[in-house]
């Protein structure tokens, strides 16, 4: 016999939706209310206490530039095909790599 699964425990459905709805709907009463009372609030009454300080070398690491510049590069098909294998966002693994190796050769200071 079958097990039975427990209505409890029953997997939910996924929901899709895109950035651009999320983004560009506007806020409910409650929402906008939750803001101004969060906005409102004094920095003293906020509890950072869970939020651990962020090190020099994390904010570092944090940079992201403002833009960027499309290029056309030539590469090698199985450098290609390697980077295309980790699934989308090929060109941003790349760029990822670069920035890595730039800063390894960068002077420490």
């Amino acid at each position: 016999m079958a097990k039975r699964s427990s209505v409890s425990s029953r997997p939910e459905k996924l929901l899709s939706t895109k950035a651009d709805r999320i983004f560009n709907s506007p806020l409910t009463k409650r929402q906008r209310g939750m803001l101004d009372r969060l906005a409102a609030m004094p920095e003293s009454e906020i509890d950072f206490s869970d939020i651990p300080p962020l090190t020099g070398e994390q904010l570092a690491a944090a940079f992201r530039p403002k833009s960027k510049e499309l290029v056309a590069v030539r590469l090698d098909r199985d450098i290609l095909a390697w980077l295309q294998a980790y699934g989308p966002g090929y060109s941003t693994r790349i760029n990822a790599i670069l920035r890595a190796v730039m800063a390894a050769k960068q002077p420490a200071g």
